[in-house]
């Protein structure tokens, strides 16, 4: 609880110090937008503001995969992901696999849609571990694309 009287998360170690210190310039307003809504959101201590705060951040992952030029969203996500790793290297290849991970998280998964046929996240924890494993994804692409102070 803060002095006067607010309640106050205390987030785990490693998300809180993340948090603290990222600091976005993305090129694109609304993407920059949504990750500074993600950050403050998953601060509240209410889990329904945490589920917004995780949406938010899934929001920003589904436009940073358009940042880069290119032809379609694919190549432009491609693109994104060749400043993080070398083309054609297995660390590449496994951002590429961590990517479709998180699209697929993001698609059967009750996070920024509401289809009959998504299962919901049940606890704080599921939300705290898809925002932190987001949250590292998204800064490794825009700290390597020079889109992260």
């Amino acid at each position: 609880m803060t002095s006067p009287g607010k309640i106050q998360r205390i987030l785990p170690a490693a998300l809180r110090v993340a948090l603290l210190q990222a600091r976005f310039a993305s090129g694109d307003q609304e993407t920059d937008n949504l990750l500074e809504a993600a950050r403050l959101r998953i601060l509240a201590p209410k889990q329904e503001e945490r589920g917004e705060g995780l949406e938010k951040l899934w929001d920003a992952f589904e436009r940073i995969k358009t940042l880069e030029p290119g032809a379609n969203k694919k190549d432009m996500a491609d693109a994104m992901l060749d400043h993080a790793a070398r083309p054609g290297s297995q660390l590449r290849a496994s951002l590429a696999a961590e990517a479709d991970a998180l699209t697929k998280i993001g698609n059967t998964h009750r996070i920024r849609h509401s289809e009959t046929w998504q299962e919901p996240l049940e606890t704080s924890l599921q939300v705290d571990y898809l925002f932190t494993r987001l949250f590292a994804f998204i800064y490794l692409q825009l700290k390597a694309s020079g889109r992260a102070a």
